[in-house]
C-alpha cells in the first residue's frame, strides 16, 4: 500500500511539474504540434559567447545584436533583458602568447594543468571595464557597437524573456595590415561540451588559436584533441586546460604538438562545465578569419555558400567514430546536383583526415558542397569545413565554410550592410523544393522592415542579394524562415568589403537558432496505479 501510495505521489508531482511549465511558459498562440507530440514554445533563456576580436593596432569591430520580433508574443511580449559583459582572459594556456599578439620567448607548449593559462604573475586578468555590450532594448531593431581596441576583451551574455528566442549576435573584424589583415567575422557561439574543428592547421605558415570561453560561475576543464591523416598527433600535450569561471583562455594549436600538420582537426571536450570554442586562424598569405565549430558528425553533410569567384576551395574532413566513411561528393548548383570531375566518392579512414583541393570547382557559378554515404556504403558520422579563397597573388583573402545544421524554422544573419551581403540557400534533396521567406530588418539607424519569399528547387543552390530595408539607415540583419512543409533548408551569408585591391570576405553559416522547443503535453497514465 505504501509502495503504491508512494508512486502515485510521485507521479502526480511530476504531472504538475510539466504542466506547470508549460502553463507558465506559453504565450497566446503557442503553436501546436502534432497530438501527443507536444506543444512548442519559445526559449525563455539562452546564452552567447563572442571571443576576443583581434590584438591589432589597426583593427577595428563591430558588434551587432539581435533579436527576432515576434518570436515570442503574449501578454509579456515587452519584457525581456539581452547583453553581454566582458569576460577575464588568462594569457595563454601554453602557447606563449604574451596577451597583446606577441609572443614570450620562454613560451613551452602544452599541458595546461589546473593551474594553466595564468599570466607572468600567476592571475586571470580582469577585463577593463564591465560596462554592457550592444544591451538590447527591443526586438526587431539590431543595436551596434563599434571598438578599435586592441585588448577588447571577450563577452559573455545572456538573453531571457521575450529576448531570448533567436537571440543572434555577430562580430566583425576589419584587419587594415599585418599578417592578420583581412575580414573577420563569426556569429557569437552558444556554450556546449563538444566541438569539432576540420581545417585547422599547426604548419608553419598558419597561426591558430582556439578560443575556450566559460560562462558559467564555475570552472571548466578542457581537453584538446589534434587529429591528421595518419590519426592522432603525436606529442599532443592539450589535456587538462582549466578555464576559469566567466574568463576566457586563447591556446595557439602549434604548442600542442611535435608534428605541424596543414591539414588537421580539433575536437574540443569539456570534461568538467562547458564552453563556448571557436579557432582564429591566420595565414602569412592568405590573410586571416574564424573557423566555427562544424555540425555534429552525422552521415550527410551540408556545406553552404561557396561564392562563385572562388579561386581555390580546399575540403578537410574526418570520420570521428570508430568506422570508416565512404561518401558521395556532389556540388549543388543553381541548375542542379553535379559530380566534381575525379572525385566520385571519397574514402574516409576512422579518426584521420582527409584532404582534398577542389581548385575553383564553382567555375564562376556559386554552389554549395554536399556529402552523403556511398551506395551500399557505410552511414559513419562525419565532420567536414572548407577553405575557400578569393583572389591571386598577393591579393588573396581565406574564409571558412563548416558543415553546418539545417534551417528549421529559423535562423538569422545579425550583420548586413547598404552592399556587400550575398545570402546563400541550398535545398540538397531532389524533388523536394524549400520555400523561404527572407526579411529584411529594420535598421539600427532606422528604416522599414521589408520581406520576401524564394523558392529553392530540389538539389540545386540559390544566391541572392537579400532585400534591404526601405529607408536603411545603419546595419541590418536578415531572417531566414522556411515555410511548413517545404523541403530542408540550409543557409549561408557571405559578407565582402574590398581592402586595398584585397577581396576581403568572410561567410557565416546560418543554422537554426533554436529559440523554440517542445513541451511534451501531460496527461494522465492510471496503469501507474495497477501492479
Amino acid at each position: 500500500m505504501k509502495r503504491t501510495m508512494m508512486s502515485l505521489i510521485g507521479v502526480a508531482v511530476a504531472l504538475a511539474a510539466v504542466s506547470g511549465v508549460a502553463a507558465v511558459a506559453a504565450p497566446d498562440g503557442g503553436a501546436k504540434e502534432a497530438p501527443g507530440s507536444g506543444t512548442r514554445l519559445p526559449v525563455q533563456r539562452s546564452a552567447l559567447l563572442c571571443p576576443a576580436p583581434t590584438s591589432s593596432e589597426v583593427g577595428e569591430t563591430t558588434y551587432t545584436a539581435f533579436a527576432p520580433k515576434g518570436a515570442a508574443a503574449g501578454a509579456d511580449a515587452k519584457k525581456g533583458t539581452a547583453k553581454l559583459l566582458p569576460a577575464g582572459t588568462v594569457r595563454d594556456a601554453g602557447s606563449g602568447d604574451d596577451g597583446k599578439g606577441g609572443k614570450k620567448q620562454d613560451g613551452k607548449g602544452g599541458k595546461g594543468g589546473k593551474d594553466s593559462g595564468a599570466d607572468s604573475t600567476g592571475q586571470t586578468v580582469a577585463p577593463r571595464d564591465t560596462k554592457p555590450v550592444v544591451p538590447l532594448q527591443e526586438a526587431g531593431k539590431p543595436v551596434t557597437v563599434t571598438t578599435d581596441r586592441s585588448d577588447a576583451p571577450a563577452l559573455v551574455g545572456t538573453a531571457d524573456g521575450t529576448l531570448a528566442p533567436g537571440w543572434t549576435v555577430q562580430q566583425t573584424t576589419s584587419v587594415a595590415a599585418g599578417s592578420g589583415r583581412g575580414l573577420l567575422g563569426l556569429s557569437c557561439t552558444t556554450p556546449d561540451t563538444t566541438f569539432w574543428f576540420p581545417g585547422v592547421s599547426t604548419a608553419t605558415d598558419r597561426q591558430d588559436y582556439v578560443h575556450l570561453t566559460n560562462p558559467d560561475s564555475t570552472p571548466a576543464v578542457v581537453d584538446l584533441e589534434l587529429h591528421g591523416k595518419d590519426g592522432s598527433l603525436t606529442g599532443s600535450a592539450g589535456e587538462d586546460i582549466s578555464v576559469p569561471p566567466h574568463t576566457t583562455v586563447p591556446v595557439l594549436l602549434s604548442t600542442l604538438t611535435t608534428s605541424p600538420t596543414t591539414n588537421a582537426a580539433l575536437h574540443v571536450v569539456a570534461r568538467e562545465g562547458r564552453v563556448g570554442a571557436a579557432v582564429q586562424a591566420s595565414d602569412t598569405k592568405l590573410g586571416s578569419d574564424w573557423l566555427p565549430a562544424a555540425a555534429d558528425p552525422a552521415p550527410s553533410v551540408v556545406l553552404p555558400g561557396i561564392p562563385k569567384d572562388a579561386t581555390s576551395v580546399r575540403l578537410v574532413a574526418i570520420a570521428p567514430g570508430e568506422s570508416d566513411a565512404d561518401l558521395k561528393v556532389q556540388l549543388a548548383t543553381p541548375t542542379g546536383l553535379i559530380t566534381p570531375a575525379g572525385l566520385e566518392s571519397l574514402h574516409l579512414k576512422s579518426g584521420m583526415t582527409t584532404a582534398v583541393d577542389l581548385k575553383d570547382i564553382t567555375k564562376g557559378e556559386a554552389g554549395s558542397l554536399v556529402l552523403t554515404p556511398s551506395d551500399g556504403g557505410s552511414k559513419a558520422p562525419v565532420a567536414a569545413a572548407l577553405r575557400v579563397t578569393r583572389g591571386k597573388g598577393d591579393k588573396q583573402e581565406m574564409a571558412f565554410i563548416p558543415a553546418t545544421r539545417p534551417v528549421e524554422k529559423r535562423a538569422t544573419a545579425a550583420d548586413n550592410r547598404d552592399q556587400g551581403s550575398t545570402l546563400s540557400l541550398v535545398a540538397p534533396e531532389k524533388g523536394k523544393d524549400a520555400k523561404v521567406t527572407v526579411t529584411a530588418s529594420a535598421g539600427s539607424g532606422g528604416g522599414t522592415p521589408v520581406s520576401k519569399t524564394y523558392t529553392v528547387k530540389g538539389g540545386t543552390s540559390l544566391d541572392i542579394a537579400p532585400p534591404r530595408p526601405q529607408g536603411l539607415k545603419g546595419g541590418y540583419a536578415l531572417t531566414v524562415e522556411p515555410e511548413s512543409g517545404s523541403g530542408p533548408v540550409y543557409a549561408a551569408r557571405m559578407l565582402a568589403r574590398p581592402q586595398g585591391g584585397v577581396p576581403a570576405f568572410t561567410v557565416q553559416p546560418l543554422p537554426d537558432d533554436r529559440g523554440s522547443v517542445v513541451v511534451p503535453t501531460a496527461g494522465q497514465d492510471l496503469s501507474v496505479l495497477t501492479d
